[in-house]
């Protein structure tokens, strides 16, 4: 489960920004929206959280931001060459950020134990990282490194609590790599459970990374997988009784080059296609559509169903930038209520997500306060992120109503002719 993310000097996000799902003192819809952690630090953590802005706000940068920090802990080791630099993009609208380390820094309960790992970098080297374990309420510093300048050297320093070739570990690591990635590359026991959080506990989807359709078709092959799906749908009111998937071997053209005798020719090969069948029944009949006779937002749903369900039963977590634009209204709401039961998220999945939606704001018991988050940017184009829970609106505000009227931030400030905003 996510506790926190802290990332600063990534893209507009220039001063250090903090988001968590730890759950406020409010006992309102306590027992469907949070999770019990059974760590007294923090007892509970929220299900689910919204993210509001402007067009332009830095909402996407943060989702952004937990991507480029997942990416880095999988890629380090393995994928970024000795002297390559990285594409990190610090704020570049002051020159003294634009010479200043990016970092970031995650919280989270992996078996019942809260971690909290983070990271400082430029383009050229990791200049600071470090882990903390909580196994009692004070921490164990498994390992800290820093560069220092002088020396032009990385110093490190291990608690007793990492076990395993520290040393040999530490003169593997180059100095755009980190630590904990070339740890797990040379089998450490104890930091894989971290890197494989990073590598498979969170889902995101965004336009650097598309929904796949395969997920779906794969669940959608197998018996039980396809009944889920189809319970799916009709949980969202979605008259589909049973989808079929018909395999069909097709013919291909490819492009095959021998270097050694100088040819290229085409040569004809069969692919398989899958073709998905939509049975829709209703009192009066039935009848049997193909997936492009289906709403742009049936089909949506049906792609995101797979990962969705996916997430449900392992009990990940789910961000999502921009849910709204793919899922109407009320089928967001409907995704929301998933994760918010207990029946259908056994496994404590979370879904955070980005919207321009006001109207789940006031949707009867979606949310409660501490859920909801708001984006907006300075005068300076930096971007400031505050949770709605600091603003102490009351119960049965109207919340819809008071983010239009920009009581909360978060609303684009509009010119007109006369350079008046509003």
């Amino acid at each position: 489960m996510l506790v926190e993310f802290r990332a600063s000097n990534f893209r507009s996000l220039r001063d250090e920004q903090v988001f968590s799902l730890v759950a406020s003192k409010d006992k309102s819809l306590a027992d469907t929206h949070t999770i019990l952690t059974g760590v007294s630090a923090v007892p509970a953590l929220l299900r689910s959280a919204a993210i509001y802005g402007a067009n332009a706000s830095g909402k996407s940068n943060l989702i952004k931001a937990l991507q480029y920090m997942r990416s880095v802990v999988i890629e380090s080791a393995t994928l970024i060459q000795p002297g390559q630099t990285y594409a990190v993009q610090p704020f570049r609208l002051d020159r003294a950020s634009a010479d200043q380390p990016t970092s970031f820094e995650a919280t989270f309960i992996l078996d019942g134990v809260r971690h909290q790992y983070g990271f400082s970098m430029t383009a050229e080297r990791i200049v600071a990282e470090h882990l903390l374990v909580y196994k009692a309420f004070k921490p164990q510093r498994w390992f800290e490194r820093r560069f220092d300048t002088k020396s032009g050297k990385d110093i490190y320093e291990f608690g007793a609590g990492l076990k395993g070739a520290k040393n040999v570990w530490e003169n593997a690591t180059r100095p755009n790599a980190l630590f904990l990635s070339m740890a797990v590359q040379l089998n450490s026991d104890a930091l894989r459970p971290i890197f494989d959080w990073f590598a498979h506990q969170i889902v995101i989807f965004n336009e650097q990374a598309r929904l796949n359709p395969q997920v779906s078709l794969q669940r959608l092959k197998d018996q039980k997988g396809r009944k889920e799906m189809c319970d799916f749908l009709t949980s969202a009111d979605i008259s589909i009784a049973d989808i079929e998937v018909v395999t069909n071997k097709v013919p291909s053209q490819s492009v095959h080059v021998d270097l050694d005798a100088g040819k290229t020719e085409m040569r004809v090969e069969e692919i398989e296609e899958n073709r998905l069948l939509f049975r829709h029944v209703t009192e009066n009949g039935e009848a049997v559509f193909d997936l492009m006779d289906e709403s742009n937002g049936t089909r949506n749903l049906l792609f995101l169903s797979g990962p969705v369900l996916d997430v449900l039963a392992t009990g990940q977590v789910l961000v999502i930038d921009e849910l709204d634009t793919s899922l109407h209204t009320l089928l967001v709401r409907e995704l929301v209520r998933l994760f918010h039961s207990q029946e259908t998220n056994p496994q404590g999945a979370q879904l955070i997500f980005t919207t321009h939606d006001t109207s789940l704001l006031d949707a009867h018991e979606l949310f409660r306060r501490d859920q909801i988050w708001m984006v907006e940017k300075d005068r300076d184009q930096s971007s400031c992120l505050v949770a709605l829970s600091e603003f102490s609106p009351r119960k049965g505000e109207a919340l819809e109503r008071g983010y239009l009227m920009g009581r909360y931030g978060g609303v684009p400030f509009i010119t007109d002719s006369f350079g008046t905003r509003h």
